[in-house]
């Protein structure tokens, strides 16, 4: 019987399937406000990670939805990966999930219901990791597989970490490792190994149930997670909430170890083409930067690391909490700094 493989059974995977950032500012462009409701608190102007209801003067209600396709073929693996992505987003506001709903899309005639079972087993078991339920869900035939979370949590009013509220000085912290995108296409073109493998599953698989804590340092300032925009694609909005510019040291950047050999032979998903495309006039690379470093800033990463922009006098502190934690990969990478909304990449510390 020949082996089920998932990433065959659709046109992309993981945060690599989101639209483009042009094309998706551009759907949104005329959507209503959300100002004429008071208790919201985050809606949709600051492209932020979750929305944020305020219930009372101590709780505030945080909800977010993800989903796409598979970025790896093993059942269980994706679920866990699509179920940690979903989740990261109720963290980055600095917030505690308190429960899920799935979200399931599948092709029934190509795929056995005993994998699909799998898919749902993964992403349980992810919930179960975080303390909640997965309390319901919808589920639909589709043409390509589909899972991923509708998820709720809760935060007090004033420990909201949103992506526009970076302030001119900061310094900006990334808690995992870049490459995602492309070990993802390096396992589709059958190229990555074991090792490879593992490196993709632990980060993808690592709950950001971190930035729980990081919201409690008050000289944090601006959280969020970075997905399928990239690094540069994120960090811009978080600029651009600010009205900041943004400084990064190309050689302080944490990478997966497979990831940069893979992004040197020029694999990486065709969202990095897109990312580019849509926000790299917003972007001043220092000439010295490679193109492969160039291509994994703008790689869609799935289940990314925390992206923070904190005080200088409590970078320690934050530091300690992402090392504390497991986040070994997590370091310093550039500073926000005044000027209008764009990014520079230096090649040596700026």
């Amino acid at each position: 019987m020949t082996q089920l493989r998932l990433t065959q059974l659709s046109h992309g995977g993981g945060c690599g399937c989101k639209i483009a950032p042009a094309m998706l500012a551009e759907m949104l462009a005329k959507l209503p406000a959300t100002s004429a409701f008071p208790n919201l608190l985050v809606g949709t102007e600051t492209a932020d990670d979750a929305a944020v209801y305020r219930l009372n003067d101590q709780q505030a209600l945080v909800a977010t939805t993800d989903f796409f396709m598979p970025i790896v073929d093993d059942p269980f693996d994706f679920g866990r990966i699509a179920a940690t992505n979903a989740l990261s987003d109720i963290y980055a506001m600095g917030a505690t999930p308190i429960m899920a709903l799935a979200i399931v899309g599948m092709p029934i005639k190509a795929m056995p219901v005993e994998a699909i079972q799998r898919i749902l087993a993964g992403g349980a078991s992810v919930c179960a990791e975080a303390g909640i339920p997965i309390a319901g869900g919808h589920s639909i035939d589709a043409p390509e597989p589909i899972y991923g979370l509708v998820a709720m949590g809760l935060v007090a009013p004033e420990r909201i970490k949103r992506n526009s509220d970076a302030r001119a000085g900061d310094v900006l912290i990334l808690g995992k490792p870049l490459g995602v995108g492309v070990l993802g296409s390096a396992m589709k073109q059958g190229l990555l190994d074991e090792a490879g493998y593992r490196q993709l599953i632990a980060t993808t698989t690592q709950l950001n149930r971190v930035g729980s804590e990081l919201a409690a340092l008050p000289d944090v300032h601006a959280m969020t997670d970075v997905t399928g925009f990239g690094l540069l694609g994120h960090l811009l909005e978080m600029c651009r909430g600010a009205g900041l510019a943004a400084s990064l040291d190309a050689a302080s950047l944490p990478w997966l170890a497979a990831a940069a050999d893979f992004a040197r032979q020029g694999i990486g998903p065709g969202a990095i083409e897109r990312n580019l495309a849509s926000f790299g006039a917003a972007v001043d690379f220092d000439p010295a930067v490679p193109d492969w470093q160039r291509r994994l800033l703008a790689d869609a990463q799935t289940s990314g690391g925390l992206l923070l922009a904190v005080a200088p006098d409590s970078v320690p502190a934050a530091l300690a909490l992402f090392h504390g934690a497991g986040f070994g990969a997590a370091t310093v990478i550039g500073r926000m700094m005044h000027g209008h909304p764009h990014i520079e990449v230096h090649a040596v510390r700026a």
